[in-house]
């Protein structure tokens, strides 16, 4: 409810904007499934340091029309938010600012639906970075591929309410593989080939909760 309030509040207060047409429903037949490498877990304080992005029209990811950023290193990037994504301080030597990289991803997903591993969790990161800078949360409609492939499995097993399963695990039992792990790239575009086998085929009758 109160995402919703807000998001409203957002489209009254940009409707003339230069980002309005952000808050118009979409009509096209495309989604995007996003991704955030960060410097940690709490969505208070982590910081991205890495956004992937790439669009699925109809029943094809479309690797040929993606986004693949690094950011400048923030100062909260650490040992053990390295040893995770793997990007070093040296590797963020070369990225681009934090405003150039929120400004490419919104003119990059437009007002698509979006797709995500955890949705919420990136969300978060995002939206604490653009609200300020830009005065909006992202007002895109949202697929949680995780809640996704949990719902299908809690119809399709005996038990009332199946175990949260890993990103891998559900990407195995999927047949999907695993592309790049802990690269926002190669996890977005695992999550949006997930989405499309959930879409397609559901959860496999071999599937254990």
């Amino acid at each position: 409810m109160f995402r919703a309030l807000r998001r409203a509040k957002d489209r009254r207060r940009h409707a003339d904007g230069e980002y309005g047409w952000l808050f118009h429903p979409y009509t096209g037949d495309e989604l995007v499934a996003i991704d955030c490498e960060t410097t940690g877990v709490d969505t208070r304080t982590a910081e991205p340091v890495s956004i992937g992005a790439v669009k699925v029209r109809g029943d094809r990811v479309l690797t040929s029309e993606s986004l693949d950023l690094r950011l400048k290193r923030p100062a909260s990037l650490t040992g053990d938010s390295i040893r995770v994504h793997g990007l070093r301080g040296v590797d963020l030597d070369d990225g681009v600012s934090l405003d150039e990289a929120l400004v490419t991803l919104l003119d990059f997903i437009g007002n698509r639906p979006l797709l995500g591993w955890r949705l919420d969790f990136d969300l978060a990161i995002l939206n604490r970075q653009l609200r300020p800078r830009f005065g909006f949360d992202l007002p895109n409609s949202g697929i949680d591929v995780a809640q996704l492939y949990h719902r299908q499995l809690r119809r399709s097993v005996m038990e009332p309410e199946p175990r949260p399963q890993r990103f891998e695990a559900v990407a195995e039992s999927l047949g999907v593989p695993v592309m790049g792990r802990n690269t926002a790239l190669g996890d977005a575009v695992t999550t949006a080939l997930m989405y499309l086998r959930l879409e397609r085929a559901g959860v496999p009758d071999r599937c254990e909760a």
